[in-house]
């Protein structure tokens, strides 16, 4: 007899199923599963045999990984990723992301600087809006409680995510909430990571590739009972596995050079801003 398949209903619902059995899916479930988390949007409007060819694998893996999560064959599932084209990506933010692609493929190799900064600006304000639109509230009033019972937060970032963690750090200096960068001198993030306790809280920020070393201090945080907040970019990633809080914010262009901070940034601000007016609703009804 067939295990019995939770109720999946949208979009978010699949996601947060792929993330909890994707350790347990064969490798090349995992690959088609990675691919419908990467590039939902793809998974909407394309064939199966198209999707087949451009993951590379058989159009009867794909049939396989959707009886896998409960339905009866590739349309049915398509039918979610569609659902969520329509209710979340507003035909604006759509037409952003097909005009940053457009002049993309125009002018890609353009050596003037005026156009890489209007690529990029688009990029970024189309992630900004994506982000916005999707938002969760119940999963910000989570974050916002973990940051504001926590005795003392944690925060570890590598490489091109640590003026995230960074920034982090300064506002939460800011707002008199005792925080702590582990910012890897002297090689100490793991013995940093062996002072938390279960009254703290961790905020990871990484993005693929995914620092080892965030990967590290994170798993580290979770033996210890830690609670943790991740910033990320899929519910795929090591460290979302592993939070009680995972943010996943994808890029509108996942093929840019430099993954751009705009979106993390914003989102950290809010964190600190949201935290601050709990704090001082706290201090108001005491």
């Amino acid at each position: 007899m067939l295990p019995m398949m939770p109720s999946i209903k949208s979009y978010e619902d699949l996601r947060r199923e792929i993330a909890r059995r994707h350790a347990d899916l064969s490798d090349r479930l995992q690959r088609i599963a990675k691919y419908a988390v990467d590039h939902p949007d793809d998974i909407a409007l394309n064939t199966v045999s198209t999707l087949a060819s451009e993951i590379g694998v058989q159009p009867s893996s794909i049939v396989r990984f959707a009886n896998a999560f409960g339905f009866g064959g590739f349309s049915e599932m398509q039918q979610i990723f569609r659902s969520r084209l329509v209710a979340d990506a507003s035909s604006g933010y759509r037409a952003r992301i097909a005009n940053v692609r457009g002049e993309k493929s125009v002018s890609g190799n353009s050596n003037d600087p005026i156009a890489v900064l209007t690529r990029e600006v688009d990029a970024d304000i189309a992630s900004l809006q994506e982000m916005g639109q999707s938002a969760d509230r119940q999963l910000l009033k989570r974050a916002i409680s973990l940051m504001s019972n926590a005795s003392t937060i944690y925060v570890v970032a590598q490489g091109r995510s640590f003026p995230v963690a960074f920034y982090l750090s300064y506002a939460l200096g800011r707002l008199e909430v005792r925080s702590h960068l582990i910012d890897g001198i002297g090689g100490l993030n793991k013995a940093v990571a062996q002072t938390a306790t279960p009254d703290d809280l961790l905020i990871a920020i990484s993005f693929r590739d995914y620092s080892p070393d965030v990967v590290g201090v994170v798993d580290i945080a979770s033996k210890r009972r830690v609670p943790i907040i991740a910033i990320t970019d899929s519910p795929l990633s090591p460290i979302a596995a592993l939070a009680k809080v995972s943010f996943e914010i994808r890029s509108a262009m996942e093929d840019r050079p430099f993954r751009s901070l705009v979106a993390p940034m914003a989102l950290s601000q809010a964190l600190v801003v949201a935290l601050g007016h709990h704090l001082t609703s706290e201090q108001r009804s005491t």
